[in-house]
């Protein structure tokens, strides 16, 4: 208990300071302290505090999505976009720049039409997933369906992406990079409730996950209705990855990688300690990447310096097991 202790003072003491060393850099280094300039609380208060925010909470979503994945499907390379949300959201971004400016469409909401178009992608590949879950008896199934979906949904992409304009398909592309500089106070207002309510799921869902991690007859033998179980945590799920990835893109290996890690320093795999862990493990990892990103004149898409610490992660995964 002392070890656990000092370990979640760690974590959330790291996250602390990452935030303000989030806040600090980029192409402009923001000194705290002293006075600012205009220009410089301008930059603090309408770009920096909103991309720290939401690398916090993207990293915390992603993460715990990531967990719960890897529980029902008892797979530890399962990651939160394994039931085909992303690849929904991706498909909506698609019609929208690539199929409308195809036929002529003006982008005139810009990144807000682009945001509708990624939560109705999002949303009905979630209730797709959601029916289906209903009838499928079992979890292998059920990640194999929602492979299947979100291959339909990506040949779809790339049926669109070969007709495509060049502007449309540089517009595309841009999205499926992944940015949390895209997020401002008007889509936080949005994204916290989303992100509030797919993690209240995940509380209390803790004692129903421990449960299955042992098995779905033990957990039976527990009272747990496995169906209903199941359906909750699909839904935490999508809010989770869903919320994510509609309003900063598709961000890559944070959800497989983090729960290892969390599960590695706590050494054990008890959901509430490794829900909690894992959460200020992939907010504190993602801040890094954020600030890693942020370091020169052009800054890297996210889902580039993700995949850079997570796949190495995932190589060690396979390796070891």
């Amino acid at each position: 208990m002392k070890r656990n202790a000092i370990i979640f003072f760690g974590l959330s003491l790291l996250l602390v300071l990452l935030a303000g060393l989030d806040i600090c850099v980029g192409s402009r280094w923001l000194s705290p302290w002293g006075e600012m300039t205009q220009i410089e609380r301008h930059i603090l208060l309408t770009l920096r505090l909103p991309k720290m925010l939401t690398a916090i909470m993207a990293g915390m979503a992603l993460s715990v999505s990531g967990l719960m994945m890897q529980t029902l499907f008892r797979n530890p390379l399962a990651g939160p976009y394994i039931l085909g949300v992303s690849s929904g959201a991706g498909l909506g971004v698609a019609l929208v720049t690539i199929g409308g400016m195809s036929i002529g469409l003006t982008i005139g909401g810009g990144n807000l039409l682009i945001t509708l178009a990624a939560i109705a992608g999002s949303m009905l590949t979630l209730l797709l997933v959601l029916v289906i879950a209903r009838r499928v008896k079992d979890n292998v199934s059920l990640l194999i369906v929602g492979m299947m979906i979100g291959s339909i949904a990506s040949a779809l992409v790339n049926i669109l992406q070969t007709f495509a304009n060049p502007d449309a398909l540089k517009l595309f592309i841009t999205w499926t990079f992944g940015s949390l500089s895209s997020v401002g106070w008007k889509e936080i207002k949005i994204l916290v409730p989303i992100i509030l309510a797919g993690m209240l799921c995940a509380v209390f869902l803790i004692k129903k996950l421990d449960g299955l991690r042992l098995g779905e007859n033990y957990a039976r033998g527990l009272g747990i209705g496995i169906g209903r179980t199941r359906l909750m945590i699909v839904l935490a799920t999508g809010l989770l990855a869903g919320g994510v990835t509609v309003f900063c893109g598709p961000i890559a290996f944070i959800g497989v990688a983090v729960p290892h890690i969390a599960r590695g320093l706590l050494r054990t795999s008890a959901h509430r300690l490794t829900l909690p862990a894992t959460a200020l493990v992939g907010a504190d990892l993602l801040l890094v990447c954020d600030m890693l990103c942020s370091l020169g004149t052009y800054p890297l898409p996210i889902s580039t310096m993700s995949a850079l610490f997570g796949a190495p992660i995932i190589i060690w995964i396979l390796l070891k097991k």
